[in-house]
């Protein structure tokens, strides 16, 4: 269905169902090639962070002294 040069579909954002139709749509108009196929991206491999034991440690102790301080009193008159 094509209304005012805009194309429709069913799409379904909670099954992911056709999900990448509208910007296959899109991007085909904006480069001018009705060819354009979109491929899938090659699964990476999580950065690996390390951390040193000392450095984890100060980590929660800061956590842990962030967490011990009072809230604010909800007073919206500063805004």
């Amino acid at each position: 269905m094509d209304l005012k040069n805009l194309q429709y579909y069913d799409i379904s954002a909670k099954s992911n169902y056709n999900f990448e139709k509208p910007f296959l749509w899109l991007a085909r108009k904006l480069v001018g090639n009705s060819s354009l196929e979109f491929v899938a991206s090659p699964a990476l491999a999580p950065p690996e962070v390390q951390i040193s034991p000392e450095t984890l440690a100060q980590y929660q102790q800061e956590l842990e002294h962030a967490q011990a301080q009072p809230l604010p009193d909800e007073d919206d008159a500063d805004l």
